[in-house]
């Protein structure tokens, strides 16, 4: 048996900092799987392929040269593309638009599935994204999925950008959460929504700390 966490939810909650905290405290693995379809999105975009290319996106999607590294010192995760650096890339508004319109393609949904499977190996995994819990890992003994109230997750989006440089304002990234929202949870392959077992944490009005330490409890227990 290898034990798998799954820490869902919609942008702006926070998953893929409680995510990748819980990984380094239990010593598991992590899988960032919004970062393999944004990396995906960036390989995409490079290569000019059409989104309605689905032959030669599956192509690309089966040769994806994609690595993460752990960084500790920045609690995160670097993430290499055909062996070039791309964590910032893969934080911009437009990779994450593009990479939003690519997951709704199933085929390629299918694809990267299994891909994201790969990563549940010992001593155990925490997996972070949309549909771990509900698609992905659906026999996970551990779920979690995480939400907030959209225009505090717009904010947290907001600082995200500034924080590494990029301009934005509240308006703007507000309307881009929405639309975003949207797109996953009316989505046809994988929507976005809770696993009927996962443990359902508000983080509005949290800290990372206390989240961390409700998610603890829940994989002690």
């Amino acid at each position: 048996m290898i034990p798998v966490l799954t820490i869902d939810g919609p942008s702006g909650v926070g998953k893929g900092t409680i995510a990748y905290i819980m990984a380094q405290k239990l010593h598991w693995n992590l899988l960032d799987s919004g970062a393999i379809y944004r990396a995906f999105a960036v390989a995409a975009s490079n290569r000019d392929i059409e989104i309605d290319n689905v032959d030669e996106l599956l192509k690309l999607a089966s040769n994806l040269d994609l690595k993460f590294h752990s960084d500790p010192n920045q609690n995160n995760l670097n993430i290499y593309l055909d062996n070039v650096e791309i964590s910032a890339e893969l934080r911009t508004e437009k990779t994450a638009e593009l990479a939003s319109n690519y997951a709704m393609i199933g085929p390629l949904r299918e694809s990267l599935l299994i891909r994201q499977q790969k990563f549940k190996q010992l001593p155990g995994l925490v997996a972070d994204g949309r549909d771990m819990g509900t698609v992905v890992f659906s026999d996970a003994p551990f779920k979690v999925f995480l939400t907030a109230d959209v225009e505090e997750r717009a904010k947290r989006r907001l600082k995200q950008l500034h924080d590494k440089g990029i301009t934005g304002n509240i308006s703007h990234t507000l309307e881009e959460v929405q639309k975003r929202d949207e797109r996953d949870a009316n989505r046809k392959h994988s929507p976005l929504k809770p696993a009927k077992d996962a443990l359902i944490i508000d983080t509005t009005n949290l800290t990372i700390n206390e989240v961390v330490t409700k998610v603890m409890a829940l994989v002690k227990a």
